[in-house]
């Protein structure tokens, strides 16, 4: 049995993300070719001068730079490519964003919206992919047997970026509630009495206390209103912004 064709697979930007994604792919035995103006390649990935000599001769190339580069990296790139390469957008961009990049594509190349689900540094390659469009199959064919986990979605190129933003929405959301609470508690002289509350709370936090989170905001909307309204007033007199707190009493006034 003849063994498979090893993988082309270029990467533009090597960046922390891009660069750690880079090394693993070629320490799992892919050629890999990388192109950063502002970074060199890591060891084991050939170091190119530009977006277009990366791309040349790439089965699929991994776009990890930023929201705001991926139009000038596809644009830069793309003529480097074959046609039919496969071309996957991993930046953190809106569904919206994706959607233009893979209709600027047009059938020059195959676009892929591939949502990194996790932080890369201390995973690599090993970092949770969702991904979706139409040649979603493909791209986990290239990059599964290299060891990347890829969760392949049935939707359009926008839905793996709507996944991984609507989770964004809570993570980062009580991200900042608890940067918000403990600033407060610092001035307040409560820091280790806070912390360990919201420890305790997130210890026991199971599957009924999403539905406890809904219901009882709907049930105890108007009197809860009056209770962020004096945390706004206790974190106005600790000189702490109260911009969770006060977009909290937003979202309860909403439900009454």
């Amino acid at each position: 049995m003849r063994n498979p064709p090893i993988p082309v697979i270029a990467v533009l930007g090597l960046g922390e993300a891009g660069g750690l994604i880079a090394a693993g792919l070629a320490e799992a035995g892919a050629l890999v070719r990388g192109y950063d103006p502002r970074v060199d390649a890591p060891a084991g990935v050939t170091n190119c001068a530009s977006g277009a000599e990366a791309c040349a001769g790439a089965d699929l190339v991994l776009s990890v730079n930023s929201a705001a580069d991926a139009p000038d990296a596809l644009a830069e790139g793309m003529p480097g490519c074959a046609p039919g390469t496969l071309w996957a957008d991993l930046n953190t961009a809106s569904p919206g964003e994706k959607t233009s990049l893979a209709e600027t594509a047009r059938d020059r190349v195959r676009v892929v919206d591939v949502a990194l689900m996790s932080p890369v540094p201390g995973r690599g390659l090993l970092t949770p992919m969702t991904v979706s469009g139409p040649a979603a199959a493909d791209y986990a064919a290239v990059m599964r047997p290299l060891g990347a986990r890829v969760d392949v979605l049935d939707g359009p190129v926008g839905s793996a970026a709507t996944h991984k933003l609507l989770r964004s929405v809570f993570y980062k959301g009580l991200a900042a509630a608890v940067l918000e609470a403990t600033a407060a508690a610092r001035a307040a002289g409560l820091s280790d009495w806070v912390r360990g509350n919201i420890t305790e709370e997130l210890i026991k936090a199971d599957a009924a206390t999403l539905d406890r989170l809904l219901t009882g905001s709907r049930t105890h909307a108007v009197r809860r209103i009056h209770e962020m309204e004096a945390a706004a007033r206790l974190l106005d007199d600790l000189g702490v912004p109260a911009r969770v707190t006060r977009a909290s009493r937003d979202w309860l006034a909403d439900l009454t």
